[in-house]
């Protein structure tokens, strides 16, 4: 009997680090991981000295205070709510603290509900899913480069080596209205999500990654992505958030 004629119900579990990296002075990201609302995010924030560590902490300190939706609908029109709220929060912020300086978060989410599951973003934060040996970024960047590779003017592997590899083109609290992306998804049994900054996947190869999610235990696999992206001298600020589904209890199809 296989995962298709009896609806298995799926436990997630879940492993979060994040780390100041090895070149900045501060940490400016700011992770969340509710596994029993079946909600994760990284926020990745800009800004200059102290202005991109209150951004991503307001991110996070709103999405926290989301209450448990059952329908995916709902979490994802309540994230969507707060990233709004809070663009306006931090623009108001910026201009009252900061002299009206540009200030701002990147955030990857990730919303899951029964066999389904949701990635809201904006920025290069990213998302990614490994499944059956393969892995696969569910987020695409909001940067320079991806428009580039998009338009066909620019090769995805010419993409790091490009001068303008760090300019984002969305982020929270960086423009007066905010646009956020959605990419909704089927979940199953083995599934392995991984959250992260761009100091992850900026200094962590593909194949690298790939080694790490293999790993049984999603603790060990954090703590080995983030050991690999210090080894590699981290230019920015490493978040990692690793989600993992198994079989819990079977259930009847409805």
């Amino acid at each position: 009997m296989n995962d298709i004629t009896m609806r298995r119900a799926i436990k997630w579990t879940a492993s979060s680090k994040t780390d100041v990296g090895c070149v900045r002075e501060i940490n400016e990201d700011s992770v969340l991981s509710d596994t029993s609302l079946g909600l994760w995010a990284v926020a990745d924030g800009m800004g200059g000295y102290e202005a991109g560590d209150v951004a991503s902490n307001m991110i996070v300190e709103s999405l926290a205070e989301i209450e448990n939706k059952k329908s995916l609908a709902d979490i994802v029109d309540t994230v969507e709510d707060k990233l709004i709220e809070v663009n306006t929060h931090i623009q108001e912020y910026s201009d009252v603290m900061c002299n009206n300086q540009t200030m701002g978060s990147t955030v990857v989410s990730l919303v899951i509900r029964g066999r389904l599951g949701a990635c809201l973003w904006a920025g290069d934060s990213r998302l990614y899913r490994f499944r059956n040996e393969s892995l696969q970024q569910l987020s695409q960047d909001h940067s320079q480069v991806e428009e580039l590779i998009e338009q066909g003017f620019l090769k995805r592997e010419d993409a790091a080596a490009h001068p303008e590899s760090n300019v984002i083109t969305r982020a929270v609290g960086a423009c007066e209205d905010i646009f956020v992306a959605l990419n909704v998804f089927s979940t199953q049994i083995g599934d392995t999500y991984l959250l992260c900054s761009d100091g992850l996947h900026n200094a962590v190869s593909t194949e690298e990654i790939v080694n790490c999610l293999k790993e049984p235990d999603v603790e060990q696999s954090t703590q080995k992505l983030l050991s690999h992206a210090l080894e590699n001298n981290a230019s920015d600020n490493v978040s990692v958030i690793v989600i993992r589904g198994e079989a819990d209890r079977v259930t009847n199809t409805a």
